[in-house]
């Protein structure tokens, strides 16, 4: 099964480490997978983006037309991406920065307050692992625990300190994602 996700926000979100960090642990699941960063012109606070591809098979094509689940970290790429999803897809927001709701109602939408999560915390950096926590619980693409361990393995030497908050955001990003898909069940 192939799997298509584009992760978008304003740099500095950690929008494209959230992409490796799901890359590199569907890699060391032993699944085929893609990562293609896109910039925009602005060195921070511009738009960003990736593309991410997980597949138990050969990937045909890197590039993704209409996902099947996206993470949005701020509005812009909300507005974006949402006419974009794949019918029956994954839509997981940071409500932080959005301010409405979704208008489809053929696509999964999940609202997560992933910065006030991520401030709580002690970093609204975090955010990134908030919102992918809350994606790896609604869908399991790849185990949490893989995840973790890919985040250890490949965040910076000079932020290792901050792994063990980085497994909390994710952990409480999940128990939020968790706590609403039971709400709307």
């Amino acid at each position: 099964m192939e799997t298509s996700i584009i992760i978008s926000g304003f740099g500095g979100q950690g929008a494209l480490f959230a992409g490796q960090v799901l890359t590199y642990g569907a890699m060391d699941h032993g699944m085929n997978t893609s990562w293609i960063p896109s910039y925009g012109p602005e060195m921070r606070g511009g738009k960003v983006r990736c593309t991410v591809i997980i597949s138990d098979d050969d990937i045909g094509s890197p590039i993704v037309l209409r996902p099947d689940i996206t993470l949005v970290l701020n509005l812009p790429s909300f507005d974006f991406f949402e006419p974009l999803m794949k019918p029956g897809g994954l839509m997981i927001a940071n409500q932080s920065l959005i301010d409405r709701d979704f208008e489809r109602d053929d696509i999964t939408g999940i609202m997560i307050p992933a910065q006030e999560i991520a401030e709580e915390i002690g970093n609204k950096q975090m955010l990134n692992m908030v919102a992918v926590g809350a994606l790896l619980e609604v869908n399991p693409i790849i185990p949490v625990d893989v995840a973790k361990k890919a985040l250890n393995e490949h965040i910076a030497e000079r932020h290792k300190h901050t792994v063990p908050k980085n497994y909390e955001a994710m952990d409480r990003g999940a128990e939020y994602a968790r706590k609403v898909v039971a709400e709307t069940a």
